[in-house]
């Protein structure tokens, strides 16, 4: 037996958490949850985006991902240019000696395996595929727990995640549409199993509306340009999005309804801003949300929620409120239709404000049946859930401590 098998199981949480998503830190949270009620001797710090952030609201240490600061800023002078390429290869010794200090490293959920939002090979993919490398070379356990993957397009890109995902020790998703496109890639997802979001294992919030008053809209934007595949397109994809919620938000005030704008991300706040000045209404109101606990409490007081964003839509499924997906990516239409709500998918790069409006009245009329239904539906959710902490622990930590947990 090594020392490190006498001391504490010392785990390690990897991705871009305390960055401004609060979807990402919602998975990191649930992840958080699992550990403190399963493995309470574990010791856990962060690799991460923003360690500061995840220090201060999370009480465990965090490291930067990251050498050069600037790593997610575009770089054209010569200089910035250098350091980033310098920070490739500092990264590589950060990051082994990181890995080396832990037993057992999680990447908490996310989209890690996709590229539905623009993506560099050599940003995060290659963040990865260096966490996942080192893991195997220093035998520590790195594992992808509920992640979300695509189809990727960009050969170097692509490389790097199946890579990633080939010397991870253990896999699972959270649909079954990121288990095939990794199938697709060349990974072999024999034993990868499908469960859910980990958003779906936090509290959820307890109603606040006040019985048989009307509720706000929630409309959850998002700072979309769409794909790492559109990047010539962007300009255009945004503007046409801009036009259609925007013009969207104006016929809900033109109804009377107030209207609640929520974000998902420090990038989402040009959204809201622009939006508030084309429709100058004091029935357009921005929510302060600067959790998914924040998020939550805004949409258990809607009476609908219409968002972009996907873990928006989560937040929105979890609590129950009747919702309509503005969808950016399979990811949302696949989640939507898992919670019985196909058919209120309305698509980002081509916004028609009167078929969406259509598509709202419509939910609205059948907003008992649907809350209900969500009811049965996150009752599942739960439960899937408990099967993957379960299933992690097992595959993960070792028999010893996993089979005294149970016992107690």
């Amino acid at each position: 037996m090594t020392s490190r098998d006498k001391t504490a199981v010392r785990v390690g949480v990897f991705g871009l958490l305390g960055s401004g998503n609060v979807g990402n830190d919602g998975s990191l949270e649930a992840v958080l949850g699992y550990l403190r009620a399963e493995h309470p001797k574990a010791v856990v710090d962060a690799l991460c985006g923003g360690p500061e952030d995840v220090t201060t609201r999370y009480r465990i240490p965090a490291t930067r991902m990251n050498w050069n600061r600037g790593e997610y800023r575009t770089a054209s002078r010569a200089g910035a240019i250098a350091t980033k390429g310098l920070g490739k290869l500092v990264d590589v010794v950060r990051t082994a000696a990181w890995v080396r200090r832990h037993d057992v490293v999680i990447v908490p959920g996310t989209g890690v395996l996709e590229t539905t939002l623009p993506l560099r090979p050599w940003g995060f993919p290659y963040s990865l595929f260096l966490l996942c490398a080192t893991g195997r070379l220093f035998g520590t356990r790195v594992a992808l727990v509920s992640v979300g993957a695509g189809r990727i397009g960009n050969r170097p890109t692509r490389a790097l995640v199946r890579w990633s995902a080939r010397l991870a020790s253990y896999r699972s998703y959270r649909d079954e549409q990121s288990r095939d496109a990794m199938r697709a890639m060349g990974v072999d997802t024999a034993r990868d199993k499908v469960y859910e979001d980990l958003v779906f294992a936090l509290p959820t919030p307890s109603a606040s509306a006040s019985p048989g008053a009307p509720g706000p809209v929630c409309v959850g934007v998002m700072d979309f340009h769409g794909s790492n595949d559109e990047r010539a397109r962007a300009a255009e994809i945004h503007r046409r999005y801009m036009e259609g919620t925007t013009a969207f938000v104006r016929a809900l005030v033109e109804d009377g309804r107030p209207v609640r704008l929520v974000t998902g991300d420090e990038l989402d706040r040009p959204v809201v801003a622009a939006i508030l000045d084309a429709v100058d209404s004091p029935l357009v109101t921005e929510a302060e949300t600067a959790s998914l606990d924040d998020l939550m409490k805004e949409m258990t007081a809607a009476d609908t929620v219409v968002a972009t964003r996907y873990h928006n839509l989560i937040c929105s499924l979890k609590v129950g409120t009747p919702t309509l997906a503005i969808s950016y990516s399979a990811k949302s239409d696949a989640l939507m239709a898992r919670m019985g709500l196909g058919a209120y998918c309305h698509p980002a790069r081509e916004v028609d404000t009167a078929r969406l409006l259509e598509q709202f009245r419509a939910l609205e009329q059948g907003s008992a049946e649907v809350r209900r239904d969500l009811t049965e539906q996150n009752l599942l959710a739960a439960r899937r859930l408990e099967d993957q902490f379960t299933a992690l622990s097992a595959a993960l930590f070792p028999t010893n401590d996993h089979t005294l947990r149970k016992a107690t």
